[in-house]
């Protein structure tokens, strides 16, 4: 998969940010709620109207280059955010975190805007670049879409049904397009063509005869998919109080911070639970049984989910500002590191091998015809 340029207009306006974050932040009028709002909707609003004069072509071929143009300034705000949060800089975002998302302050928020202001930020920079140099994008879009969903259904409950929930301002409302936009992203970006295969009939043909003991790869995957939906399953009990002794060990004992009434890890353990574990069985079924052509697409959009649920559950689990008696114990680091790097690195090892050798899911391509020489 060819990597494409990054979008350099694009980074130069959203490094606009640093600038006005400073300057809104002296202004007396964001310490109130209301203001926060309709100073956020104004700047949102300005920022589109600057990316449509300045690429109306590029809107034109795919709009989705002015999402990602919105979303890449949002993502520098979201790493302004966290690194105040972690005192590497003051002065920028105080106004925002607290009269506009308050909630934004717990380790949770501060991890969530790591990732959105890092990984996000690239991706928004590499597909707006793919969009002005007409190239592909559409496995960059999966891979954004699922770590885009998945911060969503935890964050947006979370802070609803946690501790933060009296904390809930008017700037919350400003996340209904955040509901939408995926919605309409990925439609466009499924309805995408998918780039052509290299895998001739003849290739897929053969590779689709192999056993499972002839693709040692694929085992190994099976292998560790069984053991994931067992650790998804069991996680997802234990946030819900299952009454067995090593549900009672492991909360208190390995991961204390799934007792944390912030919410966001119970959360993230039953959306695991309800939408990952179905997908490790169906991704199983995809591995023993040759022709499922829709296994490449899902699995970067449950890497990308699992990698942004992964990173914000294991930071939040170490970070300061989760109460000591729900961080990690420091003798039980190396499992926890372990048992959740692994966690996270499986999916994306599942789809590094569907993109590197997609032959055995693909459907049966036609041959040439068979030519029989006429007898006499």
């Amino acid at each position: 998969m060819d990597i494409p340029p990054l979008a350099g207009k694009i980074a130069v306006l959203s490094l606009g940010a640093l600038p006005l974050s400073y300057a809104l932040n002296h202004v007396s009028a964001l310490s109130y709620p209301l203001g926060v709002v309709w100073m956020s909707a104004l700047i949102l609003g300005l920022l589109f109207l600057a990316i449509y004069s300045l690429s109306r072509s590029d809107i034109y071929y795919d709009p989705l280059y002015a999402v990602f143009a919105v979303f890449s300034f949002t993502s520098v705000v979201d790493l302004l955010i966290a690194l105040e949060e972690d005192g590497y800089m003051g002065s920028f975002m105080a106004f925002y975190t607290k009269e506009g998302e308050p909630y934004l302050r717990t380790a949770h928020g501060v991890f969530i805007c790591y990732w959105d202001g890092i990984v996000h930020y690239l991706l928004y920079l590499a597909m707006a670049g793919a969009i002005r140099k007409r190239k592909r994008y559409r496995n960059l879009a999966l891979y954004w879409l699922g770590s885009f969903v998945m911060s969503i259904l935890v964050f947006l409950p979370g802070n609803i049904l946690g501790k933060y929930n009296s904390e809930i301002r008017p700037s919350f409302f400003l996340t209904i397009p955040y509901l939408l936009v995926p919605c309409w992203a990925g439609l466009r970006v499924f309805n995408q063509t998918q780039a052509p295969s290299c895998c001739t009939p003849n290739m897929v043909e053969e590779e689709q005869r192999k056993g499972l003991l002839q693709r040692p790869v694929d085992l190994a995957l099976i292998i560790y998919l069984i053991f994931a939906a067992f650790f998804t399953l069991f996680r997802g009990l234990v946030v819900l109080d299952c009454p067995m002794d090593a549900c009672f060990v492991y909360i208190y004992q390995y991961e204390p911070y799934l007792r944390d009434p912030v919410a966001y890890p119970k959360v993230q353990m039953l959306v695991n639970m309800f939408y990952v574990l179905p997908f490790y069985g169906l991704a199983i079924y995809a591995l023993i049984f040759p022709g499922c052509s829709w296994l490449p697409d899902w699995t970067l959009v449950f890497a990308g989910a699992i990698g942004q649920a992964q990173f914000s559950h294991m930071g939040a689990s170490m970070h300061l500002r989760t109460p000591f008696t729900y961080r990690v114990p420091e003798d039980a680091w190396a499992s926890f590191f372990v048992c959740n790097l692994l966690y996270a690195l499986g999916p994306h090892l599942l789809a590094y091998r569907c993109l590197w050798s997609p032959a055995f899911f693909l459907r049966p391509l036609p041959g040439p015809p068979a030519h029989h020489e006429k007898q006499h």
